[in-house]
């Protein structure tokens, strides 16, 4: 069921970007009286539809290829690459009948529209839940470095003061894009230590086999103590109980929930001693550890993190939320830029459909749902901007060109940029397949 869901709400979230966006560049070539005459979902290749309709002289469908969508416009060379419309003269109504820079605006709609609805999903997400984070002064145990973090340098318990110099004032900024990104370096203080600590450039190629955990931890160290327990769990089976102190794991002292997470984990599927402070009387206890390296108990929401939220009225949120598209917007092009210097290995870096819908999840979390479409709205936007021919960056440089030269590119160059661009688009839909399902295959 839980890949149903998974599968589910990719298909919705890429159907509500690819609709508005296609819609974008329909309202605008429809502003200028410029002719519509396909909107389709996905593509009909070779003509083939699962649903059409015809309304006032536009068919609407959607097709069998489930990779992307297109409008058909009168009058311009596109993936449709309809040659015999173009030998005839140019129409009134065709697209390349019409200024180039009204072409220009009709080559950009599907991207305005994205980023639209980018600012817009976070701006409705911003007045409804504000802007929550963990203040860095809450840290006052440190942090838990993962595999990735360990490998540069950190150690558990380090207090990072400062980030690239400047002090800072959210926990979460230590794994945010700009520190990934950045070439960063960290000021930390371990013990009476004070240390510089320099984040490499090719981080993003070791974090490839761990998720953010792998770099830095999102919660800060904390205490811990039993709460609630999961009925039948081997926590119940041996004997723990709420308000429970684990203070001892196999003979390895215990203070903090990430001691005993790694004890657990080096004890997986085996059985494990516990020394427990129950009413300030020591007990011993042996439990049995999950093969997931788990016991089957939650801890109290007090040993969680300091929370804050700020809340933003209605014309507040906007700027919050315009700058949280645009940070998602610019730190994408900054990994492109990383891909194409040669910092990130792009078989580490590039995601498709299948790494996508992991993504989504198998749960229905809507606030989940909606933020991770505003931030594909913005990759989407941005990834369309590319001047690659056959996206809507190619077609936009090729008229500014044409805007320079005072005279528009010729057909058959035209014709042939869409042939080169779109097989330029299949081999990285080819490659971004195939490393979506190597990297399922590696990690099983």
């Amino acid at each position: 069921m839980s890949i149903v869901i998974m599968v589910g709400q990719l298909i919705l979230g890429l159907s509500i970007l690819v609709i508005l966006h296609e819609l974008g560049h329909f309202l605008a070539a429809r502003a200028f009286g410029i002719k519509v005459e396909k909107f389709y979902l996905f593509f009909d290749a070779w003509n083939i539809s699962l649903f059409k309709f015809t309304y006032k002289g536009v068919e609407y469908g959607i097709g069998w290829l489930p990779l992307g969508g297109y409008v058909k416009i009168a009058g311009m060379i596109d993936e449709s690459m309809d040659t015999e419309q173009m030998a005839g003269p140019p129409q009134p109504w065709e697209f390349r009948s019409k200024p180039a820079w009204q072409r220009l605006i009709v080559m950009l709609g599907g991207v305005t529209v994205n980023i639209i609805l980018g600012i817009l999903i976070f701006w409705v997400l911003t007045i409804r839940f504000g802007d929550s984070y963990i203040p860095n002064s809450s840290a006052k145990y440190g942090i838990v470095p993962g595999a990735v973090g360990k490998k540069i340098g950190l150690q558990v318990g380090d207090k990072v003061t400062a980030i690239n110099g400047k002090p800072f004032v959210r926990f979460d900024d230590l794994t945010s894009p700009n520190v990934l990104l950045d070439n960063t370096v960290f000021t930390i203080q371990r013990g009476a230590q004070t240390l510089q600590i320099s984040i490499p450039k090719t981080i993003l190629n070791d974090l490839d086999d761990h998720d953010i955990e792998g770099f830095i931890s999102r919660l800060p160290r904390t205490k811990f103590a039993v709460d609630s327990l999961e009925p039948g769990s081997n926590a119940v089976k041996a004997g723990l109980k709420k308000g429970d102190s684990i203070v001892m794991a196999n003979n390895h002292p215990i203070i903090f929930w990430d001691e005993l997470q790694a004890q657990l984990a080096a004890n997986k599927g085996k059985q494990i001693e516990l020394g427990v402070k129950r009413n300030h009387v020591p007990v011993t206890l042996k439990a049995s550890v999950t093969a997931d390296g788990k016991l089957g108990f939650y801890r109290s929401r007090n040993d969680f993190a300091d929370i804050r939220t700020v809340k933003y009225g209605f014309f507040e949120s906007f700027p919050i939320a315009t700058a949280k598209a645009w940070s998602t917007f610019r730190d994408n092009a900054k990994g492109i830029g990383k891909i194409a210097q040669g910092d990130v290995n792009p078989r580490k870096a590039v995601s498709g459909p299948i790494a996508i819908a992991n993504l989504f999840g198998g749960t229905i979390d809507w606030v989940h749902f909606w933020t991770l479409v505003g931030f594909l709205s913005m990759v989407l936007a941005l990834m369309n901007l590319l001047p690659i021919p056959a996206l809507d960056g190619g077609h936009a440089v090729f008229l500014i060109i044409e805007m320079i030269k005072g005279k528009p590119l010729s057909d058959k160059f035209l014709e042939r940029a869409q042939i080169v661009g779109f097989v330029i688009l299949v081999c990285l839909m080819v490659f971004v397949f195939g490393n979506d399902i190597v990297r399922i295959v590696t990690k099983k």
